[in-house]
């Protein structure tokens, strides 16, 4: 929870020179990437796994800076937000200077540091091999890493 705090701070201080916050970068990109660069605000909002009212309030402030304009459709049944030149504009700098800064892999350990093949403590296990040594045999189950690896060892601890 705390990790994705910050990443969300840095995320938005790298969009704040374009009056952004990553919850509207995302609604300008998710429309930029929609077929006619509209969608109902409904559909935004099962997209982004966000709630109708927070959609709302996303829209509005995006349309009072005249990157998205918001219409009701002739048949009534909820708004239609769509970017405008201006939201692809910013957008397309946005995403520039995000891609600059590598906020994909913010956070993120280098390939080399990662752990994907041995146990965090000093027990040396494994995984098995798609083709075992000694055939017959069970593979070895990865261990919980909640649990020692036996009975009474510890894990390190991380400072």
């Amino acid at each position: 929870m705390r990790a994705q705090q910050i990443l969300l701070g840095e995320l938005d201080a790298l969009l704040r020179p374009y009056g952004l916050t990553f919850a509207r970068y995302e609604a300008l990109v998710l429309l930029t990437f929609s077929r006619r660069g509209a969608l109902p605000l409904g559909v935004i909002g099962e997209r982004l796994m966000v709630h109708p009212t927070s959609v709302t309030n996303i829209v509005s402030r995006l349309e009072r800076q005249q990157m998205v304009s918001a219409a009701e459709p002739f048949r009534r049944r909820g708004r239609l937000a769509e970017i405008t030149d201006a939201g692809r504009d910013v957008v397309e700098r946005a995403t520039r200077d995000l891609m600059a800064a590598e906020f994909a892999s913010a956070g993120t350990k280098p390939a080399s540091s990662r752990r994907s093949s041995t146990c965090s403590s000093s027990c040396g296990w494994r995984p098995a091999t798609s083709s075992p040594s000694r055939p017959g045999r069970p593979r070895p189950r990865r261990p919980d890493p909640r649990e020692p690896c036996s009975p009474g060892a510890r894990a390190p601890r991380s400072r």
